[in-house]
């Protein structure tokens, strides 16, 4: 008995596809930080490498007016809102697209590692984010703790290869301050595009780990136990109770409608208590069709109607059973019957226009 709780609440089976689509619709997504980050890494170093001497010369043409010329400037309260304006514009256009080419890498972070998440499950308020045990719980548990070894070992290895980099240059730093701008800014820029260079080698090894770890633990986390798999299988597949009383009324409607076709039957025909098949015919129709049969207790029914609607009943065991095997409600009787019921038929037919030759008034 106990083995059987442990199997129902330790979660040793892997996830179905369901429980991935519903954790995915939900948000919960397998997500390294360290990915994005390394995307937004080499989106800056292009930025540095493509943009930054554009945007400086753009940058300086648009403060160059205010720096020269400042008593030129008028300083009414409308004429500093139209300023404001032309500066606020000037300035957008500058770095518009080096800060499109960071959202482009940023989105692109998120995308090469799950689906594109459009979801508000993770941003709805819930009393276990304020609690203070569930706080607790979150802030030593074992997460927390790998992310910690892992944001202290990414500084200590990031800061001692940019120190690797950077003091080599010690000397040329100094003599920054007192460079004319035109060498400043490419001496500037080549130190920014080797620091990130290095930071984004060490990123790549970093990212790529705590990707794999990232996935891991999240299919980890989305395993389940034996009792998950057995209610995901019956909400699937339905309940066999319900399942079994859905089934019991679709043949019991089944049977209704079937009975409500008897008294419209040219002829029944039966075994003649176990089987019964009504069969009806009328001019134009290719064969005869099947609108009503069982055994037992049906049969009897099907008799009954019959007799009460004055359809005539024809025993006929043989013809009845095979009937009963081999032709389905509502089909046309297979062509090996077509001799011995059109037989019937036309019997049953003949004795009819007899009865109303008998009952015509004269």
């Amino acid at each position: 008995m106990a083995e059987n709780q442990a199997d129902d609440t330790e979660k040793t089976e892997e996830p179905t596809q369901k429980r991935l689509e519903d954790a995915h619709k939900k948000g919960d997504v397998p997500k390294s930080q360290e990915v994005n980050t390394w995307f937004v890494m080499v989106a800056a170093t292009l930025v540095v490498l493509l943009f930054v001497q554009d945007m400086a010369k753009s940058l300086t043409a648009t403060f160059r007016s205010f720096l020269e010329n400042p008593h030129a400037m008028t300083t009414d309260g409308r004429s500093l809102q139209a300023l404001s304006s032309e500066l606020g514009m000037l300035v957008l256009g500058a770095v518009a697209l080096p800060f499109l080419v960071l959202v482009i890498f940023a989105v692109a972070g998120n995308l090469v590692q799950h689906k594109l998440v459009f979801s508000g499950e993770q941003i709805k308020p819930k009393l276990s984010k304020v609690s203070l045990i569930s706080g607790w719980k979150r802030l030593f548990s074992m997460t927390s703790l790998v992310n910690f070894a892992k944001g202290l070992v990414k500084f200590t290895v990031v800061g001692a290869v940019m120190f690797l980099i950077v003091w080599p240059q010690r000397d040329r730093l100094e003599l920054i301050i007192t460079a004319d701008v035109s060498v400043l800014l490419p001496t500037v820029q080549t130190l920014s595009v080797q620091m990130l260079g290095g930071v984004i080698a060490i990123l790549t090894v970093v990212a790529g780990l705590d990707f794999l770890y990232q996935r891991y633990q999240w299919h980890q986390k989305q395993r389940m136990s034996m009792k998950e798999v057995r209610d995901e299988h019956k909400q699937m597949e339905g309940d066999p109770t319900v399942k079994a009383k859905l089934r019991q009324i679709r043949i019991e409607r089944g049977r209704k409608r079937m009975m409500a076709n008897v008294p419209d039957a040219t002829v029944v025909v039966t075994n003649p208590t176990h089987f019964a098949v009504a069969l009806k015919y009328e001019e134009g129709m290719q064969a005869p069709v099947c609108v009503a049969k069982g055994i037992d207790n049906i049969a009897l029914t099907i008799r009954e109607i019959a007799r009460k609607n004055e359809v005539p009943v024809v025993e006929n065991p043989p013809l009845a059973r095979s009937l009963h095997a081999t032709v389905e409600i509502d089909q046309e009787i297979p062509s090996d019957q077509y001799k011995a019921v059109a037989q019937l038929v036309t019997y049953v037919m003949q004795l009819s226009r007899g009865r109303r030759r008998l009952t015509a008034p004269r």
